[in-house]
């Protein structure tokens, strides 16, 4: 592939701050210059302290532009701060814990306060209500997810790898052994003789975030998340019925923060590592007895940690479990709801994961709550007055769209060029004025661009395999009445071939996929080359 020199995206970067015009855009332009690379990444804006949703904007684009750029070479151990916050939320937990004991026990104490426990009961109800009588174990059927698992590990975990490497499982999960057994996994595993492999829990892990510090997240036994997914289907249909639509809630979340921007009647609400914080006694306080006993036998009770050792889990569970999102989201409903039964789900209440917009009016009783259960808000992230409002990936101020485009990566080949460039334009939003604040800029990225690859020009529903302009500057070709559009995609992948496994593990994979490509699967980052194809699009 080629690559392109780094020349062109400093000078790209800098025509866009120079053209932004800020005091802010000026900072960050000098801290770019001379190296200054934690403070860059340190830089925050407030939007209370605008007038303007375009002067928040400058600012925020020229602060965006390289805040959570992982290329940045800070010198920050992003892994040890990773760490140290799966530590320190952990002792969050263990305290929330201790706190909620009195409320968990099988009677009522003298630690225990009477309008509290009414209250948790309440929300247990509608939880109760919500996620109704626990489905039988035999009507389970569990299901993949694109991730590693506890054993497997690298860039081969297809379907494929999966059903073939030996399962693990922790030793709580032992009761669906049987109902795993029906599975034509394990029958595939079976006429290869193979076991499976007991563990105490997941493995900690860190991933790439931004250029401050880096995600906790944990690695799952691969039979616990084959059925972690599967519950978390079932809240996720659950809450459906409640009109908390979790497939469709970025985009509803969006629509609801850009109105409340203009009418201040809602509040957006973030979380601080709300599923890191989420912890075991508050889970076993709120959820019915049967639907805890599943939901705590499929979740795992230790995690080990880099050095190898094994520690207890205070928290219920981890991200990269695969129910962790549906279960928080289905907790903070319910944690909002019973502070205002009058409340409806999907009009005034919407929770995706921690994103959560309720009315301003309860932003004292939601503070209470959430700090009793050891919730805590991300106070930078969360405005109950104002203009600003921000949700789920969306950014408003009195009802203009001002998300700023960030640089995660400096990119290098033309593809990645294609993709910023793309990005910065969107960032517009059609605006006149942001578009001669960048125009600059993108022109400078887009003529690094090889000349055959950037004429490969069309709008933007096609995705970033074209490059973003006016309908007069398309590659199009009409014939029959149909336009065709040439583009800069994917040509080859590395595909792992089905004939290298067992008829068996073929013959389940493809039950369970429905269909098994005739080339193999694609792997994650399984392109090898890109290439110029020509695209129908009417």
């Amino acid at each position: 592939m080629t690559r392109l020199h780094s020349t062109y995206v400093d000078d790209g970067i800098y025509r866009l701050l120079e053209d932004l015009a800020t005091p802010v855009s000026l900072k960050v332009s000098i801290l770019y210059r001379y190296g200054e690379w934690d403070q860059l990444a340190s830089l925050r804006v407030d939007p209370s302290h605008y007038a303007s949703s375009e002067s928040y904007w400058a600012d925020a684009q020229a602060v965006a532009l390289l805040k959570k750029n992982r290329d940045l070479p800070t010198s920050f151990d992003k892994g040890a701060r990773a760490f140290d916050l799966f530590l320190q939320c952990e002792r969050q937990c263990f305290r929330s814990n201790l706190r909620l004991a009195p409320y968990v026990g099988p009677g009522l104490t003298e630690d225990t306060d009477t309008g509290v426990f009414s209250y948790f009961m309440k929300a247990r109800k509608s939880i109760s209500k919500i996620l109704g009588p626990v489905p039988s174990l035999d009507d389970l059927d569990g299901r993949f997810g694109p991730g590693a698992t506890y054993g497997d590990k690298g860039a081969d975990i297809t379907i494929l790898h999966k059903m073939t490497s030996r399962p693990t499982i922790t030793l709580d999960s032992l009761c669906f052994l049987p109902l795993w057994a029906k599975t034509l996994w394990a029958r595939a595993l079976s006429e290869d003789h193979g076991t499976i492999v007991p563990t105490k829990g997941n493995r900690f892990a860190h991933v790439p975030k931004d250029a401050e510090k880096d995600r906790c997240i944990a690695i799952e036994p691969s039979i616990n998340v084959y059925y972690q997914l599967l519950v978390g289907r079932l809240i996720r249909e659950r809450l459906r019925a409640v009109k908390i639509d979790l497939d469709r809630g970025q985009d509803i979340h969006r629509i609801f923060a850009c109105e409340a921007s203009v009418k201040g009647h809602l509040a957006t609400v973030d979380l601080s590592n709300a599923s890191d914080t989420v912890c075991f006694n508050l889970v076993r306080l709120l959820l019915p007895p049967a639907w805890f006993d599943i939901l705590c036998k499929l979740r795992s009770p230790m995690t080990q940690l880099e050095s190898g050792k094994w520690v207890y889990l205070e928290k219920f569970s981890s991200m990269g479990n695969g129910f962790t999102f549906e279960l928080e989201s289905l907790v903070f409903l319910a944690l909002i709801w019973s502070i205002d039964p009058s409340l409806i789900p999907g009009k005034d209440l919407l929770v995706y994961g921690d994103d959560i917009i309720l009315p301003t009016r309860l932003e004292r009783d939601v503070l209470a709550v959430f700090s009793f259960c050891g919730l805590e808000l991300n106070t930078r992230k969360s405005f109950f007055s104002g203009p600003f409002r921000e949700s789920c990936g969306g950014d408003y101020f009195n009802g203009v769209d001002v998300r700023p485009h960030y640089l995660k990566e400096f990119p290098h080949e033309p593809q990645e060029i294609i993709a910023f460039c793309n990005g910065l334009r969107r960032s517009c939003k059609g605006f006149f004025w942001r578009w001669f604040q960048v125009r600059r800029a993108w022109t400078r990225f887009v003529y690094s661009i090889p000349v055959d690859i950037r004429s490969c020009r069309g709008p933007s529903d096609l995705g970033d395999c074209v490059l973003h302009d006016s309908a007069e500057r398309w590659s199009v070709r009409v014939q029959n009445s149909r336009r065709y559009f040439r583009t800069y995609s994917p040509v080859s992948y590395r595909r792992v071939r089905w004939t290298r496994f067992r008829n068996s593990v073929v013959f389940a994979a493809g039950i369970y996929m429905l269909r098994l490509p005739r080339e193999g699967l694609i792997p994650r980052d399984g392109v090898r080359k890109y290439g110029f194809t020509e695209v129908e699009f009417s």
